[in-house]
């Protein structure tokens, strides 16, 4: 048998792809090596952050925006609440990349917005706990999406319509023979006329190409017990996420597992091979995270609840790569989303799906996210 398209890799991107191809009518194929969901690459921990105000580039505005639209149809499709609005913040000094490049995106993108001074945001909510030379804009739109349940209903619809998913399949390597995509796994060999490659923090593993492009980071997740849950619970806390010298934090009310969430950008810095990567959770781990809530968060900083480990897919830019293979135009790669990716997965599914089918994306430019920015650099 020969499949339409193979899809590498069935985390928050790859399940959304391979939903959006079977959509479309394609004889669909997702490999996952694990199990679907699993909590070993970067689409596990209950939720992520989704926010409008995007200090990154005004550029992926679009495309978030289409996300939330996107979000709010899975939902519906499945019954199950996928989305939720929070509000959120965006922290740091006046002159500081977030607070600057959230401003802009709101400017260019006519966002509802409010600057607040450190005293006002306290003011409006009172959990925070920030420095004087700080000020914190507030987007009413801000919120998280549930990663796991994502996962579960995009794979859920995809396997309605037709397409074929194997878990525990572990992809061994590819080729490309002609105009056929040859897949060899651990269990089978397969054949397709396109290949879509959403391999997470395994991708340098997969692309050669991105070996050294694409890298693995370990990072942590703390989840502790308000000493004042009135002040953090949902409805009395936004998503947030703070910039102070060149560290970045993030954090989200308690939802799923009952306990504040936080999360350290780059946590330890910690280069790892995903296959190899100490999964544990230590006293260091969570000295650095508590540091920061003791400062910022002093009536969140109770009892641990819970700890995780999970991985970033780093580009060096921090931008992602959404792009056909610079050898071979059968093949389609989505990877490198650096720790901001997640509320992106069901409009990359769409990218991802027109890429692979059509060659390009109707609704985006893509020129922010082409391979080419990196050669020379693998």
């Amino acid at each position: 048998m020969t499949w339409d398209v193979i899809v590498i890799g069935v985390g928050g991107m790859g399940s959304a792809v391979a939903y959006q191809l079977a959509m479309r009518g394609c004889k669909v194929l997702a490999l996952e090596q694990y199990n679907i969901p699993h909590d070993l690459g970067s689409s596990h921990g209950v939720n992520r952050m989704i926010r409008l105000a995007y200090a990154e580039d005004p550029r992926y505005v679009p495309m978030v925006r289409r996300s939330y639209k996107l979000w709010r149809e899975l939902g519906r499709k499945v019954r199950e609440q996928l989305l939720f609005i929070t509000g959120g913040v965006d922290a740091g000094a006046e002159d500081s990349w977030i607070i600057q490049g959230s401003l802009k995106s709101c400017v260019e993108h006519n966002l509802t917005f409010d600057l607040l001074t450190s005293d006002e945001l306290h003011r409006r909510f009172p959990g925070f706990r920030l420095p004087k030379r700080m000020v914190a804009l507030y987007q009413p739109q801000g919120g998280f999406v549930l990663s796991e349940r994502s996962i579960v209903a995009h794979v859920s619809l995809a396997l309605e319509l037709g397409a074929e998913v194997h878990a525990r399949e572990e992809v061994l390597r590819w080729e490309v023979r002609g105009s056929k995509v040859l897949v060899e796994t651990n269990r089978a060999r397969y054949t397709a006329s396109r290949l879509v490659i959403t391999a997470g923090p395994w991708a340098g593993k997969v692309i050669k190409s991105l070996n050294g492009v694409v890298k693995a980071e370990r990072q942590v997740l703390l989840w502790v017990q308000p000493k004042r849950p009135e002040l953090f619970r949902m409805g009395a806390f936004p998503v947030f996420y703070m910039q102070d010298g060149q560290e970045k934090f993030y954090g989200m009310p308690p939802y799923g597992i009952p306990g504040f969430k936080f999360g350290m950008y780059n946590h330890l810095h910690e280069q790892v091979d995903p296959n190899n990567m100490d999964r544990e959770c230590h006293p260091n781990d969570e000295q650095v995270l508590r540091a920061r809530i003791r400062k910022n968060f002093p009536e969140a900083n109770g009892p641990t609840v819970a700890m995780k480990t999970c991985l970033f897919e780093n580009t060096s830019d921090e931008h992602f790569i959404l792009d056909r293979h610079p050898e071979f135009s059968q093949v389609s790669i989505a990877a490198g989303f650096s720790g901001h990716g997640f509320k992106f997965c069901p409009v990359v599914g769409e990218i991802m799906a027109d890429l692979a089918l059509d060659g390009g994306s109707k609704l985006f430019d893509l020129s922010l996210f082409k391979m080419e920015r990196f050669a020379g650099n693998g």
